[in-house]
């Protein structure tokens, strides 16, 4: 079978020390670059970082944290998840990875898509009714500039291009990139159409229901006539030395995230039999080394995937946990899940 890759995603929540206090927006940042760091000394394969602007998470430049790492690292490969790609220049996004797969040596890739919250449209003067054809108009862009040649372009979201090089040029000849897809056909459909990676994120519900895309995915590949492209899956959890102690330290922090943002979005209270639900039958994959192994295997049977990434970042976690989670998951949970697929 193909080679898998495991991976680690984070939102950088602004998280809070073993007593309880919430930690500064910098020290969080700072958090993130070691835990990156640490991913790689523990053989992680990729590490990704998200993209917010509100007070709960403190990173709203992901690139430059990631450029923080590379510094820092010599193998591990470098991602968003995602890059809010709607409220961006397409132009100013490319450039940026393009310096990061510099700094990194050709470590770096951009995970493009819509973002699950819309504070970015106001702060950046982006109107929401425009929601569809600012993503499709830019993806259509940024497609084009992934080609590395002169760009010729024109849409309704940006001033068109006209036979334009953007620089730095990338060493290896061409940027990686994928389309992160929450669960909608069109968008499936969409990362076919061009010709890139998939990147499926699975909050909610067993990984399993996600098949038919990856049908889809498939399908649509074969109709545009291109080759089999790898696909990802993105998906929250988190390690512990027991399921008792992992679902101790998580479980407050998580209602707490939910709750909060449940607040805004008309959810109902989380409660905790709907956070056992979750790691027993739906998509966090959360325990022991063993247990997330197991759940981590079943996942990528049932979808066929390349490669697994964890959300180890459930709300306002304290830093000394989630390292421990991440030595554990590099460590334990990576080669049982190897082992558990060769069987």
């Amino acid at each position: 079978m193909t080679e898998l890759a495991f991976g680690l995603d984070t939102f950088g929540d602004r998280s809070v020390d073993l007593d309880g206090n919430p930690i500064p927006y910098a020290q969080v940042i700072r958090n993130v670059v070691d835990e990156g760091v640490l991913a790689e000394q523990v053989g992680v394969d990729s590490f990704g970082v998200g993209e917010h602007h509100r007070d709960d998470f403190a990173i709203s430049a992901p690139e430059i944290v990631l450029a923080a790492i590379a510094a820092r690292t010599e193998r591990i490969r470098l991602r968003t998840a995602v890059t809010v790609l709607s409220s961006d220049d397409p132009v100013r996004v490319y450039e940026r990875f393009a310096t990061l797969d510099a700094i990194s040596r050709g470590r770096a890739e951009m995970t493009l898509g819509r973002g699950s919250f819309t504070e970015s449209f106001p702060l950046f003067g982006y109107d929401l009714s425009d929601y569809e054809t600012l993503f499709s108009e830019k993806l259509d862009l940024v497609a084009a500039l992934l080609e590395g040649g002169p760009v010729s372009w024109s849409g309704t979201v940006r001033p068109p291009l006209v036979n334009q090089d953007v620089y730095p040029k990338v060493e290896s000849g061409r940027l990686q990139a994928s389309i992160g897809v929450g669960g909608s056909p069109e968008s499936v459909v969409r990362a076919a159409k061009y010709g890139l990676p998939l990147a499926l994120a699975i909050i909610g519900g067993d990984p399993a229901r996600f098949a038919p895309f990856v049908e889809l995915y498939h399908r649509a590949l074969a109709e545009f006539g291109l080759q089999t492209l790898p696909i990802s899956v993105h998906s929250p959890g988190f390690v512990a030395a027991t399921d008792e102690e992992a679902a101790e330290i998580v479980w407050p922090h998580a209602q707490a995230m939910h709750n909060r943002i449940g607040a805004e979005r008309g959810w109902p209270k989380y409660t905790r039999g709907r956070f056992e639900s979750d790691i027993n039958h739906g998509a966090l994959h959360l325990g022991s080394p063993e247990t997330v192994a197991q759940k981590i295997a079943r996942t990528i049977r049932a979808l066929g995937i390349q490669r697994f990434d964890l959300k180890y970042t459930n709300g306002p976690i304290p830093h000394e946990h989630m390292a421990t989670a991440i030595e554990l998951y590099g460590t334990k949970v990576v080669p049982r899940v190897r082992e558990l697929l060769d069987d």
